[in-house]
């Protein structure tokens, strides 16, 4: 065979003889160099990552919340229903409402789909007093209604101390008080005697508060037939509650303001109590937006901070680099050692951020009775975008560092 001048024994095509191939680092070994930073500098390393960890953990916080909200509301509506329907009279332009009939609960019920039907009954002749000391006027903004036994069931109600009004206890003095007018009056044990009117009551029980009545949280209810003969209640219903089936809801919503108001079924307002509830779902979701782009500017405030730090640290080591160019380390190596460097910083605020975010959540839903949802996405998402702030925040200072002369380096700032 003849030999060429670019097969030769001892040379290499592409290649100066002489001039020595770059030691390769391992991955292990860029992760090991690029540690060597954050090991020997704990303080500013904490404080840098800090940054980048309040911003994830806003962000985590204000998904997990958000979401655990909105289960704590799927929750209530599987538990309460969606098939509850609310027809109370429409007010005209000088704020009078027009007037129920008296048998409108008993012609709802012959709708075949409903299942309960309720109402209750503006009493709005009598004012609640705690006792006889209150003077005339400092009613506590508490309304008084007057309300079938078939009304809890109807609105998926639940009493929180004592019992509702059954039908021995009806047609006497008795009272039982909504969650926020117990709050408001100060009252929260049974037994106690409240001032209606000109009557005395005893009051019986205390609700929990309803989701889909909220009208009754701040109401004293009184029975039906002790509204009529000890507060000269009228007997027309203000507000009626229909429980349907969840298949014919919407049947049941269009034939129900002529089933109760047959002469003018135009005066009825019809609405689904549930709607309200996913309607502030919905805003609640705006405001999340909001508070996301609060947690994102706080990222990226946090990624300003890895930046610096990254600065620094090419200033403060330059004798290093300068002794690794000298030992053979290529521009590459030293870039690929400071950006690892920027996202371990970075991995460390993103994954520390995650943890506080979640615990964050966790704590503020406990307290609140809501069930715990952290959706993987936004731990996945914050983790994610803390990486590659950091890989973008260590790019400079890591092209910087690669550039510098071994003379340079060496001879220091």
């Amino acid at each position: 065979m003849r030999r060429t001048p670019g097969n030769r024994p001892g040379k290499r095509r592409g290649r100066a003889p002489g001039r020595l191939r770059p030691a390769r680092l391992r991955p292990a070994d860029v992760i090991r160099l690029g540690s060597t930073g954050l090991r020997t500098r704990p303080l500013r390393v904490f404080l840098s990552a800090l940054g980048i960890a309040i911003g994830v953990a806003a962000m985590v916080a204000v998904v997990g919340i958000s979401a655990s909200g909105r289960s704590e509301v799927d929750r209530k509506l599987d538990e309460l229903g969606t098939n509850v329907l609310r027809a109370a009279p429409e007010e005209s332009a000088d704020g009078a409402s027009a007037r129920l009939p008296k048998e409108a609960v008993t012609s709802i019920r012959r709708i075949g789909p409903v299942r309960q039907a309720a109402a209750t009954g503006a009493v709005d002749s009598a004012k609640v007093y705690r006792n006889e000391h209150i003077p005339i006027g400092r009613t506590s903004s508490v309304e008084v209604l007057a309300a079938g036994h078939g009304l809890l069931p109807a609105v998926g109600g639940r009493v929180r101390t004592g019992r509702w009004l059954g039908t021995a206890t009806e047609e006497y003095p008795t009272v039982v008080l909504g969650a926020e007018a117990a709050r408001r009056l100060d009252v929260h044990t049974p037994g106690i005697r409240l001032r209606l009117g000109d009557t005395w009551f005893s009051l019986v029980g205390v609700l929990e508060p309803a989701p889909l009545a909220p009208e009754l949280d701040n109401a004293a209810l009184v029975g039906w037939s002790a509204a009529r003969a000890y507060l000269a209640f009228d007997g027309h219903p203000s507000t009626l509650y229909v429980r349907a089936e969840d298949s014919q809801v919407k049947a049941v919503r269009g034939v129900l303001a002529a089933t109760v108001h047959p002469e003018k079924p135009s005066a009825v307002v019809v609405s689904r109590p549930s709607d309200a509830l996913a309607a502030r779902e919905a805003a609640e979701s705006a405001l999340t937006g909001l508070l996301l782009g609060l947690g994102g500017v706080a990222l990226i405030v946090g990624g300003v901070g890895v930046g610096n730090t990254m600065v620094i640290s090419v200033l403060e080591r330059r004798p290093e680099i300068g002794l690794r160019r000298a030992l053979g380390a290529t521009s590459g190596q030293i870039r690929g050692q400071f950006v690892t460097e920027a996202l371990l910083l970075s991995a460390l605020g993103g994954l520390g951020g995650t943890v506080l975010g979640t615990g964050i959540t966790g704590a503020y839903a406990t307290a609140r009775g809501w069930p715990t949802q952290v959706p993987v996405w936004a731990t996945a998402a914050g983790v994610g975008v803390t990486l590659l702030i950091g890989a973008l925040a260590g790019l400079y200072p890591a092209v910087r560092a690669g550039r510098m002369a071994p003379a340079e380096a060496l001879a220091g700032p």
